[in-house]
């Protein structure tokens, strides 16, 4: 993993917007209905090399292929891999079963309302182990030429396939997520072999408590995040800690949010992993006052963390000066080199949900990128 000695690096968290000629073509796979599977192979390189380009653009250091290949971040295995073959559906959100009206909105949004989640319902092996590597070849081929400082991919945890794709078929949850994790670490060890750091994608370390574990007493749900940690750790035992990034999130989505679990519940768990950077939500409403947990847990050694200094969720450009103030704590806190700017989250989790403007969110990685330049101006100055 890239680190710097003389400025605050950037990144982001994985999934951008899609162009709409791929949207569609998105759509038509997960519907079982493409009709030339060689059209949309075209697309999706093309708009992958245009992704690249566009992050070079607005200023971002460690940049990924956008997800350009997937419907969602977590539900993109179903078309990989088979045994998701029983009938499932999108976790509900405690958070907002607390206010229906709010509830009957938000399931109305296209992209949420068209989700598909099928449940496990036997044997998990691989279908299409090659979607994998023709998502190495395309991100290569996009990146030659370009000079990021890194690049990374995305890959879905074993705990969050287990949050959306729910288990009717395993006869435990400890026995699925193994399961996973024999599987999964193909696809980990590929986009590690290929020269890439991988990011776990795991917002099931805090998500999951308001949605699969809601009935979960606190301490009950650290409990859980301690084995889907374990899953992880055993599913990336061959990489090295320093080309793992691992995501949590507490829902990218726009909502009360007031049953999110508090960061400081399930930090150490998620520290004691193998992953040598933390990337998490810290600057929308409900979590930004967390940057202030560092003042008393201390970051183990060789962790880096990326904080999200840009809200995912709003359409507000945030102001470059708030973008350096956000950063600029936590480098005081465990220091400058240990700070990469990143955001809260993607800004198309999931292809057909953009609850922000494509055009909006270039702009916030834009402004990203010059709070990242002020925060390096006022860090090193110190």
């Amino acid at each position: 993993m890239q680190l710097s000695t003389d400025r605050i690096l950037t990144t982001h968290t994985g999934s951008l917007p899609r162009p709409p000629a791929l949207l569609d073509l998105l759509k038509a796979k997960d519907d079982a209905a493409l009709a030339d599977s060689a059209d949309f192979e075209t697309s999706v390189a093309e708009a992958t090399r245009q992704i690249v380009r566009k992050q070079i653009d607005c200023g971002i250091d460690v940049v990924n292929d956008g997800e350009m290949s997937k419907i969602g971040y977590a539900t993109y295995v179903k078309d990989r891999l088979s045994g998701f073959d029983a009938e499932g559906g999108f976790p509900p959100m405690a958070d907002i079963a607390d206010f229906p009206d709010y509830g009957l909105r938000l399931g109305t949004a296209e992209g949420l309302r068209t989700l598909k989640t099928p449940a496990c319902g036997s044997p998990i092996a691989w279908k299409d182990r090659q979607a994998v590597d023709r998502d190495i070849v395309r991100f290569k081929a996009a990146l030659a030429g370009q000079r990021p400082r890194d690049a990374f991919m995305t890959a879905a945890s074993p705990g969050v396939i287990a949050l959306f794709l729910d288990n009717k078929y395993y006869d435990s949850h400890q026995r699925y997520l193994d399961a996973l994790v024999d599987i999964m670490k193909v696809e980990y060890d590929a986009i590690h072999r290929a020269g890439f750091v991988l990011q776990l994608d795991c917002p099931d370390l805090a998500v999951g408590r308001h949605t699969r574990f809601a009935a979960a007493s606190t301490a009950e749900f650290v409990k859980v995040v301690e084995q889907h940690v374990a899953a992880i750790d055993r599913a990336v035992a061959d990489i090295p800690p320093d080309r793992i990034r691992l995501h949590l999130c507490w829902g990218n989505y726009e909502g009360p949010h007031h049953r999110d679990v508090a960061l400081r519940d399930i930090l150490a768990p998620v520290l004691a992993s193998r992953a040598g950077a933390i990337s998490f939500e810290a600057s929308n409403p409900r979590h930004e006052h967390e940057w202030a947990v560092f003042k008393d847990v201390e970051l183990p050694p060789g962790k880096v963390l990326i904080p999200g200094v840009i809200d995912s969720c709003t359409n507000y450009i945030e102001h470059p000066e708030l973008v350096a103030e956000r950063i600029t704590r936590f480098g005081e806190v465990v220091g400058r080199e240990r700070v990469i700017a990143g955001t809260d989250c993607g800004f198309a989790t999931f292809a057909a949900y953009l609850p922000i403007d494509p055009s909006i969110a270039w702009a916030k990685l834009g402004a990203l990128a010059e709070g990242a330049r002020i925060a390096t101006t006022r860090l090193w100055a110190s």
